[in-house]
């Protein structure tokens, strides 16, 4: 490519409306195929491309020439790169499915994910602090009682969370276990109960409302959330905002799952020995309280 940084800053679309007098009817034939599927594009080579779109194979080669690249490879490296840094594109789960196979590639999917995962847990290091850690931990604490919630990928972590504060002798409801009787538990929300917001990528309309409730009825609102969902609307009283991975890598679960760990090891360092005392009580209970193993 004769000007990387320059041409790299194009879209395609951009690059298209720049060379625009110089192509071809193939070209075009060519241009079409790649604007309507260009997950695929940017996965296959240049012979693929040009036998779908119709033309001589050596056509794709003339085109990513033509728009400044060096040869097809590297035309498909800016389609590439296009994609996995693409904003809209990640609104489609097949988009963010096919930017993780192009970037494991060649190192192998498993690598691939580990080193993802490692570098949004480092980069977790920058975006949370202890001061962010305890103002949740002091918060909950203080509850009277604890709602959390989250939709989607986040309602796992949202009842994992309920699960391990109620261990830990708090009166912790996953709203997402009540979702038919989200109303109802609503209503008893109230002065000193907190409640525990996640949400990736956006916030849904379901948690929204969720949040707007409880604000209206003076309830704490703590969230975790990741870049793309950070407005919310009221503020929450506190909100740690954690990356879980750049555009086209593995959208981590273990970076606010690891957030979720710290609160509530943080929390068991400043209650007094209430969550220490709440869990050997459980584990005695466990062990001999008589009930069938598939209860506990």
């Amino acid at each position: 490519m004769t000007d990387n940084t320059e041409t790299t800053a194009f879209a395609l679309s951009d690059l298209i409306n720049r060379y625009s007098s110089q192509l071809t009817d193939a070209d075009t034939r060519l241009l079409d195929v790649l604007v309507r599927d260009p997950l695929r594009a940017a996965m296959e080579n240049g012979k693929d491309v040009s036998t779908r779109a119709g033309v001589h194979p050596a056509s794709a080669v003339r085109l990513a020439r033509r728009l400044g690249f060096k040869g097809y490879p590297e035309f498909r490296n800016f389609l590439r790169t296009s994609l996995t840094d693409g904003g809209n594109d990640f609104e489609s789960s097949a988009a963010r499915m096919a930017a993780r196979l192009m970037k494991a590639e060649n190192g192998g999917a498993l690598s691939s994910l580990i080193d993802s995962e490692i570098a949004a847990l480092n980069s977790l290091k920058s975006s949370a602090s202890d001061v962010d850690i305890r103002r949740f931990s002091e918060t909950l604490r203080d509850a009277k009682r604890i709602f959390v919630f989250g939709r989607g990928h986040a309602s796992s972590l949202s009842s994992l969370i309920a699960l391990r504060l109620a261990r830990s002798g708090y009166d912790a409801i996953d709203l997402g276990s009540r979702i038919h009787q989200l109303a109802e538990v609503m209503t008893l929300l109230g002065d000193g109960d907190v409640l525990w917001l996640l949400a990736f990528r956006k916030v849904p309309n379901l948690v929204d409302n969720v949040h707007k409730a409880a604000a209206a009825r003076s309830v704490k609102v703590l969230a975790l959330t990741d870049l793309q969902a950070a407005r919310m609307e009221p503020s929450p009283h506190y909100q740690i905002l954690a990356s879980r991975g750049q555009p086209g890598e593995s959208q981590s679960l273990v970076v606010p799952m690891t957030v979720a760990n710290a609160v509530i090891l943080d929390l068991a360092a400043i209650d007094n020995g209430r969550s220490i005392q709440s869990l050997a009580a459980f584990r005695q209970f466990r062990a001999n309280g008589g009930l069938p193993p598939s209860a506990v």
